[in-house]
């Protein structure tokens, strides 16, 4: 064989090169082989952390059974992984302790009001699989105090959970507009409201969405007022360990489903007509074309089971939080993009 030195210098090179994108690869696609799907498949439940009680999002009744929009969050993932909505383990985890149960793999997911962060991503070594629920920081405040905004809660007691973007949000609030508080911090949100109700503070204060629930747990609700200023961004969703891209696709298309779901009129009382259809983005979504639910180590009505056991994202909205429930929070945000809402997710395809 003839070979120039140059073929020769460049051969040890490209053979470098070639090794580093390899192993590169290899590391990228190892998560896929066999990863948390795979683990949650062998066991046949997915664990999946939630609060230890937030109402509309996760509550547990006397006979030990959970409802709410995160625990329906759950029960999707496992309809479309499992085949069966009540394959779950539901593990109720504090603020603090929520992102290290994740990390340790004691719960395959958190679906857990938790809000998506570069730092949480950075520096926890996680991944946000998408938003299930545009939230904001507001303030729930004792009628008695005569105030009606945010501006006028000068020297006021707040309590508030301690090691939360909630507390860092009520910092950067009151010292971007020059005014003063004293901070009333406990470590979980239970103790926080307690705090209130006994009168220790004149204030709550966390995610607008809990603050309706709690309200709502008073003693006497008509003596709290919802405060109509949000402070904060606080987009919530489902969180998994960034090691597992397989994982972190499943969860998050299964997010995706529920509202391409009510994009696309397929609720849980029309999944016959869904399966009946011919419009080739339905058929897409059912299995009957394509073959999205193999790349993604699912079924082929992995969708489809999804919105099947707990409804599309309207139905889950409306059923814990909105027009249905006992919170009747308004959609707003959470509306479809093309309804006044930022709703707007990739399509199966």
């Amino acid at each position: 064989m003839n070979e120039t030195a140059g073929n020769r210098l460049r051969r040890p090179h490209s053979r470098l090169a070639f090794g580093l994108a390899g192993v590169l690869s290899l590391a990228l696609a190892a998560p896929g082989l066999a990863g948390t799907l795979d683990t949650v498949k062998q066991r046949g439940t997915l664990n999946c952390g939630v609060s230890e009680g937030i109402s509309g999002f996760s509550d547990q009744d006397a006979q030990g059974h959970w409802s709410g929009f995160d625990v329906d969050f759950c029960r999707a993932v496992a309809a479309a992984t499992l085949g069966d909505p009540e394959k779950v383990a539901f593990t109720p985890l504090s603020a603090s302790a929520r992102f290290e149960a994740l990390k340790s793999g004691k719960v395959d997911l958190l679906s857990r009001n938790s809000t998506w962060t570069l730092g949480r991503e950075a520096e926890l070594g996680l991944a946000f699989a998408g938003i299930t629920y545009h939230d904001g920081q507001g303030f729930l405040a004792n009628r008695a105090l005569g105030v009606d905004g945010a501006l006028e809660l000068d020297k006021a007691k707040i309590c508030v959970e301690s090691g939360t973007t909630t507390q860092l949000n009520l910092a950067d609030f009151f010292r971007a507009n020059s005014i003063t508080y004293e901070e009333k911090a406990f470590p979980n949100a239970a103790e926080a409201f307690a705090a209130f109700e006994s009168g220790t503070c004149d204030v709550l204060t966390r995610d607008q969405s809990a603050l309706y629930g709690e309200r709502l747990r008073l003693a006497r609700p008509a003596d709290a007022v919802v405060l109509p200023d949000v402070i904060s961004k606080e987009p919530l969703g489902p969180v998994v360990r960034n090691d597992d891209f397989a994982w972190f696709n499943v969860v998050k298309w299964v997010n995706f489903a529920l509202v391409n779901a009510e994009e696309l009129g397929i609720s849980s009382a029309a999944i016959d007509e869904a399966l009946k259809s011919q419009k080739p983005d339905v058929r897409r979504f059912t299995g009957a074309e394509g073959d999205f639910g193999k790349a993604l180590g699912l079924a082929p009505d992995w969708a489809i089971r999804a919105v099947k056991a707990t409804g599309n994202y309207a139905e889950i909205y409306e059923r814990n939080l909105g027009t249905g429930s006992k919170l009747a929070i308004p959609r707003g945000l959470n509306q479809l993009w093309n309804m006044g809402g930022i709703l707007y997710v990739p399509a199966v395809r």
